[in-house]
């Protein structure tokens, strides 16, 4: 795709049919892969409990779950490393190139977890290749945020990148709510005892599939960056992030870091909260997440429009400030609910709460950095504030309500939001750089 000239921040060109169709093709091509990317990912969490036995032969459920969270965490802690990897590589070698490998090592990791013996069959081997395989994932899906975020941000419509931005976050929950649908389907198909010797497989052979298929897609996609980006003596450098872009690099990890704790408080953590603390029977909490997480996937496109009228930051401050504001007593209602309904009504307000950031989570990363350094400073800033602020969410949580002071995690959220809102206020009112049309 050719460079236009720079276009004034609220000029909208025209398109026509046929560039239009193009472009929603490369946006549908893109946020497929990440819905594949975050099947994956998830479904080994809701498989664990299955497949927990034959990896780790220990007599103790709880101890087979806690060895099968603790492969989960250190695929979370390798979001970093591929958020720099594949930043690096989608900055020097382009967004498609970095884009198809990302995807294609997850479907690498899901095929051999797939495949993968079992302890009985090859011993100690078997946990550490479940190990590899999940390393692999977490790096895949650490570079996957970074370079589908800045595509799109870069492909989409102008005077709507706002919305089409927003189904990168309708696809990333797409794929935890179609991991769900998945391991449902398979309890009405097989026993508990076909799952546990070997039905647990076929979720990971699915994706693996789709993967494939998403990789193919990605193939047809056309280039956004330009040769003079990719050779520029910074592209994909972290020392030329650091020394010319740390401001912006330091306001994305300020706002990614309230953005994802936030996040994880109100979608993966919400379930056993509502367990642990609201005393809800593990299926009505399912049941009440399962709804809450459609239609907060539901709200992206919306929200992200509402960004294409009043601005992005507009979108943060909102964000930063109804958070500072909403967080503890939704928190506290959310204790004392007397019915599913109730509780189901509250989350969804938290959500449209966190819809104002991960509507536009992309583009507002997207926005602050040039070409030569974008993929790279997206993808870095979100891992490493993913990683340490909503990788822990759950961790600290839980800590809090073990000590006997639950309360101060609602208190803990409440700063980081303010943080957001404080960090929001630096953001330029326009894009600064995303200013061309490829």
């Amino acid at each position: 795709m050719s460079t236009a000239l720079p276009l004034p921040p609220h000029s909208h060109p025209h398109y026509t049919m046929e560039e239009r169709r193009k472009r929603i093709f490369a946006i549908v091509a893109a946020s497929s892969g990440n819905l594949v990317e975050w099947f994956d990912f998830y479904i080994y969490a809701f498989c664990a409990i299955y497949f927990a036995p034959a990896f780790f032969p220990k007599s103790d459920p709880t101890a087979q779950l806690l060895n099968t969270a603790g492969v989960f965490a250190a695929g979370f802690l390798m979001r970093p490393i591929g958020g720099w990897l594949f930043g690096r590589i989608a900055d020097k070698q382009g967004r498609k190139t970095s884009m198809v490998i990302s995807v294609l090592m997850m479907c690498g990791g899901s095929l051999l977890i797939a495949a993968l013996p079992t302890y009985a069959q090859i011993g100690a081997a078997a946990p550490a290749l479940l190990l590899l395989a999940r390393l692999v994932q977490g790096l895949s899906v650490g570079g996957e945020y970074g370079t589908t975020a800045t595509y799109m941000s870069e492909v989409a419509l102008r005077g709507e990148r706002g919305f089409f931005s927003s189904f990168q976050y309708v696809t990333l929950i797409g794929g935890q709510l179609l991991a769900v649908l998945v391991v449902v389907v398979l309890q009405q198909l097989f026993d508990e005892a076909e799952l546990k010797a070997w039905g647990w497989r076929i979720p990971f052979v699915v994706g693996a599939i789709t993967a494939v298929v998403a990789m193919l897609l990605r193939r047809t996609l056309h280039e956004t960056s330009s040769q003079a980006s990719r050779s520029h003596e910074s592209a994909g450098s972290v020392r030329g992030l650091l020394r010319d872009h740390w401001p912006a690099f330091l306001t994305v990890l300020g706002y990614t870091a309230g953005g994802s704790l936030i996040f994880y408080t109100f979608t993966t953590y919400m379930q056993k909260y509502l367990v642990n603390s609201a005393h809800m029977s593990i299926k009505t909490a399912s049941n009440v997440m399962t709804v809450c997480l459609f239609l907060y996937m539901a709200m992206q496109p919306l929200f992200g429009m509402l960004s294409d009228r009043i601005g992005r930051r507009n979108n943060m401050l909102l964000f930063g400030a109804l958070g500072t504001l909403g967080v503890v007593p939704i928190m506290y209602a959310l204790e004392t609910v007397s019915s599913p309904f109730e509780a189901g009504v509250l989350i969804v307000i938290a959500l449209a709460i966190v819809s104002f950031y991960t509507s536009i989570s992309g583009i507002v990363k997207a926005e602050m950095f040039p070409a030569e350094v974008r993929a790279l400073g997206v993808g870095l800033a979100y891992a490493i504030a993913n990683a340490a602020f909503g990788g822990s969410a759950e961790y600290v949580a839980l800590a809090f309500k073990q000590g006997g002071h639950e309360s101060y995690f609602y208190w803990y959220v409440t700063g980081m939001m303010a943080i957001a809102f404080l960090v929001s206020l630096r953001l330029p009112r326009h894009a600064s750089y995303l200013h061309t049309d490829h």
